[in-house]
């Protein structure tokens, strides 16, 4: 099973998905693409310019539309991320995701795990910098997902984990059996 897990920094998504593949025998987690970008040698700008989420959007969508090296992956940001977070933060997205690649990336999915920023986790994580940019942009995946205005989601199960933090994992799993 191929699990995308979105959502913004700091809401769980690699507690989630290290805890995913401890349950799930033979799934792997897939680096995300921030850090993968920082081991070649990109530097990022802080906070983070456009073009720097627009990189990011694209080894995405690499890591996603290669030939699978294993069928039981769960990855630790999708697509959805990187265009809620140029939404975030240039206001549009729309434009970022003329192409297919995107839609193809998500496509390749059997679930999309959504990790929503709450009171509960705003009070239970760890506090993270650029808090309005984490707003926006969990404002703007949420858009993304339920109103689906650049058609992304297409068939792919999505299932959004706004409640307590000890039930996401049990949810997923439930879900995903």
């Amino acid at each position: 099973m191929r699990i995308g897990i979105s959502g913004t920094h700091g809401t769980g998504k690699t507690t989630l998905a290290e805890a995913l593949c401890a349950h799930l025998p033979g799934h792997v987690t897939a680096d995300e693409p921030y850090y993968l970008l920082e081991d070649e040698g990109y530097e990022f700008a802080f906070p983070p310019s456009l073009d720097d989420y627009r990189a990011m959007l694209t080894r995405s969508v690499q890591i996603l539309t290669s030939p699978p090296q294993l069928p039981g992956v769960v990855f630790d940001r999708t697509p959805l991320d990187y265009l809620a977070y140029l939404a975030a933060a240039a206001g549009d997205a729309e434009r970022e995701t003329a192409s297919q690649p995107s839609r193809s990336a998500v496509a390749s999915l059997d679930l999309l795990v959504v990790t929503v920023l709450t009171r509960e986790t705003e009070q239970t994580l760890p506090t993270l910098e650029m808090p309005r940019l984490r707003w926006a942009m969990n404002d703007a995946l949420l858009e993304i997902v339920y109103s689906d205005p650049l058609d992304l989601c297409g068939d792919v199960p999505v299932l959004v984990l706004d409640g307590p933090l000890d039930d996401r994992l049990p949810a997923v799993l439930n879900f995903s059996q």
